[in-house]
């Protein structure tokens, strides 16, 4: 039988959200910026490092070595220099973050059959491109040397004689191209809907209190799970919403492959948010401001982001905030919205995730649930 009360009180839930026209278009466009931002800014691919170079030999090979460096997509020829001097300047100055410095005699060198060298300069002062440029460098300078071994015993006749010992063939599974977009975007899914269904949740009771309208809600025959049922089911609409726009804008613009089923994701979608709106519920119940469920909301999330694999691996965290992570709720999402996205995987997979996200749903929903109608009591 159809409850009139709970469809009314969500009817009155959905004019409340629509009166606020500023928060609910924050509501939708907030996902399409943050997309922007972590799938074009939020990047690990090092690409087009500024390069200085000062060649003091100025013959064909040392043209070649720089030329080399120069197809490579990872740097980006920006200063032919005519001293170390000038080198140090633009590297403090933050002009270029690389340089090459090629000595007198290189070419003669190379022509006699000896080892030249050349200074491949870097800044560290920015961990994250100095790594990039120096792996990019040694493989540069590494194919290079090898071209040059093989031409030498090519002209003497022994290019059958030149074998190295391993041969080590790579494959790369889901992610070929190695695109940081596709990691970042799926994961957008959990955050977002966290940020939202915890923040606007914890408000939006926290504003009938300011507005004394709760107390009227609880004088009306409605029921305490109807209230909580009504006050959280047009969030729930929203966050899916949220989810869809999420997974369009990722595959029409980013390219995102979906590589699983859409209503599994979605189904564990509705998992994950009884967790979040729990938390939100749970806010609601300890604030007494809008304020107040603001600052708690965000001091619930900013660790959870961190703590979950959205920005930084697990593996690299000391043993004590890998522990702490075990009771982030998003830490299993983004183990599940990867998998079935990037990785096509079924829920046999997940069933680890799945049980442990079941768990915070019936502990964390069940504990708000019950705080909030002692608080209405």
């Amino acid at each position: 039988m159809l409850n009139i009360r709970l469809v009314s009180l969500i009817y009155k839930e959905f004019i409340q959200i629509v009166r606020d026209p500023r928060t609910l278009i924050l509501t939708f466009m907030m996902p399409v910026v943050q997309l922007f931002l972590l799938g074009y800014a939020a990047t690990n691919d090092v690409r087009n490092v500024p390069l200085a170079v000062y060649d003091q030999d100025k013959t064909a090979a040392s043209r070649e070595l720089i030329d080399a460096y120069r197809v490579a997509d990872y740097f980006r020829l920006d200063y032919s220099v005519g001293s170390e001097a000038e080198i140090r300047q633009l590297v403090d100055t933050g002009q270029v973050r690389a340089a090459l410095i090629i000595p007198p005699g290189y070419g003669r060198q190379l022509a006699r059959g000896d080892a030249a060298q050349v200074a491949f300069d870097i800044d560290g002062s920015d961990p994250t491109i100095a790594s990039t440029a120096l792996s990019a460098a040694l493989l540069i300078g590494q194919a290079k040397a090898t071209k040059l071994a093989v031409a030498r015993l090519a002209a003497r006749g022994l290019t059958q004689a030149f074998q190295l010992p391993i041969d080590v063939r790579t494959r790369v599974w889901y992610n070929p191209d190695l695109v940081s977009a596709y990691y970042m975007i799926p994961a957008m899914i959990g955050m977002i809907l966290q940020f939202l269904t915890t923040l606007l949740t914890s408000t939006a009771i926290v504003r009938e209190r300011e507005r004394g309208t709760i107390e009227q809600l609880i004088v009306t025959p409605i029921r305490s799970w109807e209230l909580v049922v009504g006050k959280l089911a047009p969030y729930v609409l929203i966050a899916f919403l949220d989810t869809i726009e999420i997974l369009v804008v990722g595959v029409l613009l980013f390219h995102i492959p979906i590589g699983g089923s859409v209503p599994l994701l979605l189904a564990l979608v509705a998992l994950f948010l009884v967790s979040s709106l729990g938390i939100g519920l749970f806010i609601s119940t300890i604030s007494n401001t809008q304020q107040e469920a603001m600052l708690s909301a965000f001091f619930v999330m900013l660790p959870s982001i961190f703590l979950s694999g959205f920005f930084f691996p697990l593996a690299a965290m000391p043993a004590w905030l890998q522990a702490i992570s075990y009771v982030v709720p998003l830490r299993y999402f983004l183990i599940i919205v990867r998998g079935i996205i990037l990785k096509g995987v079924g829920a046999e997979a997940l069933w680890p995730e799945i049980i442990a996200l079941s768990i915070f749903a019936v502990v964390i929903m069940g504990s708000a649930a019950l705080r909030f109608r002692k608080r209405l009591d």
